[in-house]
């Protein structure tokens, strides 16, 4: 490696907002994290799973769906 041209490289704690440190090695002091592994929902199970039915009423509703078209373009 040359020398001078690579940034410290020190040990840093991440500071999770649910409370978790970690410590580790960065180019950072510290770092701070909104969410990290022990507090997502994909790894503690408890996902919520999107009303998806919900969504595509909402999207029928609103835009008319398919269906609509269809029978005016059978009239016409």
């Amino acid at each position: 490696m040359k020398a001078d041209i690579h940034p410290d490289y020190n040990e840093t704690t991440i500071s999770c907002a649910c409370g978790a440190v970690i410590h580790t090695r960065s180019t950072r002091k510290s770092l701070q994290v909104g969410i990290c592994a022990k507090c997502h929902p994909f790894f503690t199970g408890e996902q919520k799973f999107v009303d998806t039915a919900g969504r595509i009423e909402k999207f029928t509703k609103r835009f008319g769906g398919t269906e609509l078209r269809r029978k005016k373009v059978a009239k016409a």
